[in-house]
This record gives C-alpha cells, structure tokens and sequence, in this order.
C-alpha cells in the first residue's frame, strides 16, 4: 500500500525538500505511478501572518475570478501567484497550481472561539464543493502542500521541492485502489493547521463522514485522509481534547483491553468510547499528522499497516520503512517499531 513519511526538526532548523525527495522515493514500490505529494511548515516566512492557499484550477482565468470574488468577501489578499512549476517529461499537468496569502477577517464570525479558522473552513468547503473548477489543497499559516499525479520524484521535480525550506515535512507516495486521475487526491490533506498523511483504508469512513457532516463539514474529496483532518480539527480544536485523547477516540483500545486498566483509567477510556463512537477509525491504517508545534503517528488497533519510527538529535522520523529513514538520516541513532495502537507524539519546542 502507499508510502508515507514525516520528519520534525524539534528545534525549528529548517531542512530544505532534497532530504525528503530522496526518502519517499525508496518507496515507489509502495505507489502506482498515480499520485504524491509533500507539505512543509515554515517555507513561507515573508507571510508568516496570512494563511496560504493553495489552489488548483481548471481554468486559471474563470475558476479564479470566482475564487478572487469569494475571497473578497472574508478578508484581504495581500498577494497571489502562479506556484512555481517546472515542466517534467513524465508528468502531464492537468490543471494550474496557485498561492494566495490571505488575511482573513475577524470580525465575520462574531462569536467564534477561532474566527480565523471558522472563515478559513468554510471557505475551503465553500470552494470545494463547487462546480468552478477550483479546489483548495492547503490553507494554513506559513504551510503549504505540494501535490500532482505521479512518481515522487516527478512531483518534486515539478515544484523543485528542493528549493523550499521547512522545519516540518510529511510525504506520501500514492497506491491507488479507487479515483484515479485527480491531482487534489493524493496525500498530504490539509485543513489550516493540520495536515495528514494516511496509508492504509478506513472501513468505517461511511460512519465517520456522516458523523463529520453533522457539524458542517463537507467532504468533496472522498478520501479517507480528508475525513481524518476534519475529525482532528474537530476533536482538537473544537471540542478542545488534547491530542493524545484525540487520537485515543479515533483509534481507541479494545473493550476487552478497556476492561484489564485501572478504574480510573476505565472510566476514561469508556466515557471516550461513548462519546465518540462514530468518530472511532476502523480498518488497517497508519496515519502521520502534523501542525505547526507538533508532529504525530498512530496506527490501527491491531497495526495492519506498518510505522518505523527513529530519532537523531532534535529530529523525529516516522516512516512506512526503515530504508526511508536511513536514506535521509544514515547515521540515525535509534529506529523503534511502535505497538499497535501506541501513538507518537513529538512536539517543537516552544
């Protein structure tokens, strides 16, 4: 199945994108040729105050008008380009990849605990759900995610992943099973802070985007990695939980596990289950997420999917493969392979 890998620099170094190009591509027997992608945190410095979009169009002058329009009325552009693109003999584009730095106003969501997200969300649902020939791929603060179909080494080629720098990157090489052919597919998946890189199918993603759409997401893609990000976002900064907890409602222990822990662990772990049972992932996965102060792994209960995980100084690896890692890293300090269900959580420095 498909390849991911992360990499964190705890101290906010910057990396610049050959490291991670040259270790998602000891994976390509993990991907089908039909898709991959980086996202990077810390590459846009200059606009490290306005959320970055990044928008693929159909048609670069009708789907942008419409985009423009709509962004007009939740906040000021301070500037917008054509994302730097470099023609590649193996990759056909099919649509024109584009940035906006985005200031959104606050002040039209009164109420809200996040103005700025809430605006930010629903544009993106907005755009998404259109029929404009526009979708938003990336959307946060000083991120951004860089994505086309096919291998990872063409795809970096495209954007010069090489020439952007950043202190967190995750990658993903696809291996399509269904939607073939669309460039916003493959992973990374990203809503304002989060984004996502999944290997692995969810079983219960019927469940899981009924559940999301009852709080007013939209899910456009029909990707499993698209459902993850929204219940993250829900999770973690809607409803507040800790990312620990959140990642124990999404990929929970056992009842039979639940039932040997101590009362008090007990209770938790049940009230969790009961409260979110329909947010609860089902089906082999591994998942790498990540947000500007933090990168996360975790797997499914019964760990169907691999995750090699390895430390070198201030930086953290989480990887499909330890050949990955060591492509990147050859003098590595420690490579562990976590239990199932046991999460790793690195965070930045403060």
């Amino acid at each position: 199945m498909c390849g991911i890998f992360g990499v964190m620099d705890k101290r906010r170094q910057m990396m610049d994108g050959s490291g991670i190009r040259q270790a998602l591509s000891m994976m390509n027997e993990r991907g089908s040729g039909e898709g991959a992608g980086y996202a990077a945190y810390g590459i846009y410095p200059d606009y490290r105050d306005c959320y970055a979009l990044h928008v693929f169009f159909d048609n670069a002058r009708d789907g942008k008008a419409v985009v423009d329009a709509t962004l007009e009325q939740w906040g000021t552009v301070e500037h917008n380009e054509a994302i730097p693109t470099y023609d590649q003999p193996n990759l056909r584009a099919t649509c024109t990849p584009w940035r906006y730095f985005f200031r959104p106003d606050p002040s039209l969501a009164p109420g809200s605990a996040s103005p700025e997200k809430d605006i930010i969300t629903s544009l993106v649902m907005q755009i998404n759900a259109g029929s404009n020939g526009a979708q938003v791929i990336s959307s946060g603060k000083n991120v951004g995610v860089f994505k086309a179909g096919g291998w990872p080494e063409d795809v970096a080629d495209y954007y010069r992943i090489e020439d952007y720098e950043g202190y967190i990157w995750l990658a993903h090489n696809r291996y399509t099973t269904n939607n073939p052919g669309k460039w916003e597919r493959p992973d990374p998946f990203n809503l304002h802070d989060w984004s996502v890189v999944e290997n692995g199918k969810i079983t219960s993603y019927g469940t899981n985007r009924r559940y999301i759409e009852s709080f007013g997401y939209t899910c456009s893609m029909s990707t499993d990695s698209e459902i993850i990000t929204y219940l993250i976002d829900l999770l973690v900064r809607r409803h507040g939980l800790d990312i620990n907890l959140a990642i124990r409602a999404l990929s929970p222990p056992f009842w039979e596990d639940i039932d040997l822990m101590p009362k008090a662990e007990q209770d938790l772990n049940r009230a969790l289950r009961l409260a979110y049972g329909s947010a609860t992932m089902n089906g082999p996965f591994t998942v790498v997420a990540a947000n500007p102060d933090m990168m996360v792994g975790f797997t499914d209960r019964g760990k169907l999917r691999p995750m090699v995980v390895g430390e070198c100084g201030d930086r953290l690896y989480i990887s499909s493969e330890e050949a990955a890692i060591r492509a990147m890293e050859p003098g590595v300090e420690s490579i562990t392979t976590p239990a199932a269900g046991e999460p790793v959580i690195g965070r930045v420095a403060p």
